[in-house]
């Protein structure tokens, strides 16, 4: 009887070694294996099943997330109360510099104000305390005046009309330029001074007078106050220099170029005596 046979099987080179040799599988790993690739096909059976159910009637889900919405509107809001917060403290802070821009400018224009009424004040001031010693010198020189009238009346009432001719020519003259204007170096015919009136009345009659009010007064014959006539020129300060000039009228008046606010008048002696006069007709 002849033995079987034994395959020989070649070995790999390498078999010898143990790290070369390929690991033996167990049956309970190969069970394991065959267990999963099941459970894998189980579920892609059981997928397909459901997809082909699911294209035949079509679901919509929907998913919700309350937590993270709700945070989300939280911080909207915030962020909305803080930009409106923002906003009104920067219309606050506006409102609150115009206020002061506006409190600034009224206190300038208070300031301002203040000072012109003060400065109004201290020039009233001083032209009262003027218009004061003004009168005290006027009152003083009507006194002098008033005395010296006093021992004369008689005398002083024979002379209230023209004594001649030429004197009622020169009265004539200047009553007729009552009205007109005061000008300082005015010489006519519509616009005096105070000697310039005077030289032309006098011209009237033929009597060459100088110019100026300082030089009239030393001119003719010096006469005082108590005896004065009509026609007689009167002054105001020292002969010489005198400041201003005037013909008296009769009855306590006189006639002159008074100023620029009054122009050529008639005034009462008593008002505004005068220093002295002269005679020239």
């Amino acid at each position: 009887m002849r033995e079987p046979l034994i395959p020989v099987v070649p070995m790999s080179h390498t078999a010898h070694i143990r790290s070369h040799r390929k690991p033996r599988r167990n049956a309970s790993t190969l069970a394991m294996r065959a267990g999963v690739a099941g459970g894998v096909l189980s579920t892609l059976a059981v997928a397909g099943a459901a997809g082909s159910a699911s294209a035949a009637e079509p679901v919509t889900q929907t998913f919700e997330m309350p937590t993270l919405t709700a945070d989300l509107a939280t911080q909207v809001a915030q962020s909305a109360d803080a930009t409106q917060q923002a906003a009104a403290n920067y219309e606050l802070q506006a409102e609150r510099d115009a206020a002061a821009a506006n409190a600034a400018k009224q206190a300038k224009a208070d300031l301002a104000d203040a000072k012109k009424k003060a400065e109004a004040k201290t020039k009233a001031e001083a032209a009262r305390k003027a218009a004061a010693e003004q009168a005290a010198s006027r009152s003083a020189a009507r006194t002098t005046l008033s005395a010296s009238a006093s021992t004369s009346a008689s005398t002083t009432s024979t002379v209230s009309a023209p004594a001649s001719g030429s004197v009622a020519t020169v009265i004539a003259f200047l009553k007729a330029q009552v009205g007109d204007a005061y000008v300082m170096g005015g010489t006519g015919p519509n616009t005096w001074d105070c000697s310039g009136l005077v030289q032309a009345a006098f011209k009237q009659v033929g009597v060459d007078l100088p110019r100026v009010s300082q030089d009239q007064s030393t001119s003719g014959t010096p006469v005082s106050l108590s005896n004065v006539q009509v026609g007689d020129i009167l002054y105001w300060g020292s002969a010489g220099s005198a400041y201003h000039v005037g013909v008296y009228i009769g009855n306590g008046q006189y006639l002159d170029a008074a100023n620029p606010s009054k122009g050529v008048v008639i005034q009462n002696l008593s008002g505004y005596p005068a220093t002295g006069a002269v005679r020239v007709l």
